[in-house]
């Protein structure tokens, strides 16, 4: 076998010397207008044996896979020809022309470069986004016939080519003014895959997520230090500081899987000719952020119940004249940007004849990578027990606006209230004559109480009766039953493991519910993380292995050992896979509901056979 791997590279040598003359270094690309987000394929091609090849640049593109390399070899009429190819699967970020410099390589004793390409970017849709991403996570998956995955920690040159950043908008602040933070990873390497391993805790922090209607990251493009990085938005937040002083926002910690090139064997000649590779998984975490949170300045106005941002106030009333015991709705509505989900309720005085209820509040809030902005609405209803003419006096509110560093008071309207006499059936009308007790009927619900007559007719008494007897036999009894049943919960829940495994089904049956849930509002990122938990999580309790040892080898040794069917472990295995994939990337080839029934009727086979 030797012998044929070197009469092999023997003649590609050989073939690489007759046609040195005539050597031809090219570029070709697999279109020359492309939509955003749309991928293409960029190809250099040499008609001969090459080595020190050097791509370019690429600016302008996201490199979603590459440099892909292939080697030919054809023999005709007894002449042998031989060809390399280098491609890269590139996306387009943003519109306009662009022009991807040449390659160099180094073949036949010189240098040769290939001649610049023009491509133009036009605007694409959110579909073809979609489909881009999956492209990209397919061609990352089957790039590299050689796959094989390690934890390394990151050194010094993994830490300057994979990095995250907590990125703030601001850092020195006053209590209570909102900080957008963004969580930005920065790479210049190929990544296979990445899974969260610590989130922030956010503490000191009143925290909301920013959602994207976008489940895929948004690729861009981005200079850093001088370097240009590829650069997605991971996770942003608005926070609102909740204490003076200096607030730590802890860092994020991920795993990610890095593929990159390795050393063949010496014994292996194709893997020294065709090139290997390993995926190696890095754990990366950001550095942590400190914001200076400065307290208010003193001197709050009347109406400050914490307000910060910028707000306007105004307050309605839907009748001005109505009759006694009618209601009537007062609102209060606070439109603006800040801290609207931490405003303090708020007081309005209300004449004392009128019998107040509490306030409804109705939120219309979104948070925007701007901040947290929209209304607050407090509902009250009023209803006015005696005819007259009564004053709702203004309101007083009162915020802090960060920017100009100062407190607002505004003003709102006042409301003057007709209440004219309502129906002597709805009235209440108090006598002061020498019968105290004489008051006609609210609605009909105060009632004269009853002085004469016997409560109970003789012999439904419920003292002295056989129900009476039961039920005071009833308790002995139930405080034995209880003390037998916590003696048999006791036995039943000493031995730990046999619980886990007992209850695996049931925690594995929670987390597809929460799947099933995400399948109906089409929230497939969340559908495939609450399967994948899922299915982890049983075999985690089933086989009394901890998570953070369960691994693909790990599974099936367990699932051979209990004598389970290699065909069903082999599905498992792949369906794992499927979902951990489809966390980060949509999936084709099965629906949502397809891999849901799937990995529900595998957590019921296993335990039919365990």
């Amino acid at each position: 076998m030797k012998r044929k791997y070197f009469i092999l590279l023997l003649l590609l040598l050989s073939t690489s010397l007759l046609f040195a003359a005539d050597i031809h270094f090219t570029a070709s690309a697999s279109k020359t207008e492309v939509s955003t987000t749309e991928q293409f394929q960029v190809t250099f091609t040499i008609n001969n044996n090459g080595d020190r090849f050097t791509p370019p640049s690429f600016t302008g593109f996201l490199v979603v896979s590459g440099p892909n390399v292939s080697t030919s070899m054809e023999v005709i009429n007894g002449n042998a020809s031989s060809s390399m190819a280098y491609s890269y699967v590139l996306v387009a970020v943003k519109e306009g022309s662009y022009t991807i410099g040449p390659a160099t390589i180094f073949s036949g004793g010189r240098q040769l470069s290939t001649k610049p390409m023009k491509i133009k970017v036009v605007k694409g849709s959110a579909a073809q986004q979609n489909n881009a991403a999956a492209a990209a996570a397919a061609a990352q998956s089957q790039s590299a016939p050689d796959s094989r995955v390690t934890l390394k920690r990151p050194g010094t040159d993994i830490n300057k080519s994979l990095f995250i950043r907590a990125d703030v908008d601001k850092s020195n602040v006053y209590l209570g003014e909102q900080i957008t933070l963004t969580y930005k990873l920065y790479t210049r390497v190929a990544i296979v895959g990445s899974e969260p391993e610590k989130l922030p805790d956010l503490n000191g922090f009143f925290s909301q997520d920013i959602k994207s209607a976008n489940q895929n990251p948004n690729w861009h493009v981005e200079t850093y230090k001088g370097v240009k990085f590829n650069v997605a938005d991971m996770k942003k937040n608005i926070l609102f500081p909740e204490h003076t002083g200096n607030i730590t926002i802890d860092p994020i910690t991920m795993l990610f899987v890095i593929r990159e090139a390795a050393k063949a064997s010496d014994d292996d000649m194709f893997g020294q000719f065709f090139g290997t590779y390993n995926d190696v998984k890095y754990k990366i975490k950001s550095m942590p952020t400190i914001i200076h949170v400065k307290p208010l300045p003193p001197g709050k106005p009347d109406g400050f119940g914490g307000a910060v941002g910028k707000f306007s106030i105004s307050t309605s009333l839907d009748k001005k004249e109505i009759k006694a015991n009618d209601p009537i709705n007062y609102s209060i509505k606070i439109s603006g940007t800040g801290n609207l989900k931490l405003l303090k309720p708020l007081s309005p005085v209300f004449p004392a004849d009128f019998e107040k209820y509490d306030p409804k509040t109705e939120d219309t809030i979104a948070e925007k990578e701007s901040g947290e902005t929209g209304t607050r609405i407090y509902s009250y209803l009023l209803i006015p027990r005696h005819e007259g003419d009564y004053n709702i006096d203004p309101l007083k509110f009162s915020y802090f606006n960060p920017a100009t560093g100062k407190y607002v008071s505004l003003p709102t309207q006042g409301f003057m209230i007709k209440v004219n006499k309502g129906t002597l059936e709805n009235n209440v009308t108090a006598f002061s004559g020498a019968d105290k007790q004489d008051v006609k009927l609210l609605n009909k619900d105060i009632r004269y109480i009853k002085t004469s007559g016997d409560i109970t007719k003789n012999g439904e008494g419920f003292y002295d009766s056989n129900l009476y007897y039961s039920l005071l036999a009833f308790g002995p009894l139930l405080f034995l039953g209880a003390l037998i049943y916590g003696k048999w919960y006791e036995k039943h829940n000493s031995d730990i493991i046999e619980v886990k495994k007992r209850k695996a089904g049931r925690i594995a049956a929670k987390h597809l519910a929460s799947a099933q849930a995400q399948l109906k509002v089409n929230n497939s990122k969340a559908f495939y993380e609450n399967v994948f938990r899922g299915l982890y999580g049983y075999l985690s309790d089933k086989l009394n292995i901890a998570a953070a040892d369960l691994n693909r080898e790990k599974i099936a040794s367990e699932l051979k050992a209990r004598s389970l069917d290699e065909g069903l472990i082999n599905e498992l295995l792949d369906t794992l896979d499927l979902c951990d994939m489809a966390r980060y990337a949509p999936v084709s080839g099965i629906s949502e509901q397809q891999m849901f029934d799937k990995a529900k009727n595998m957590i019921n086979d296993i335990e039919d056979k365990i």
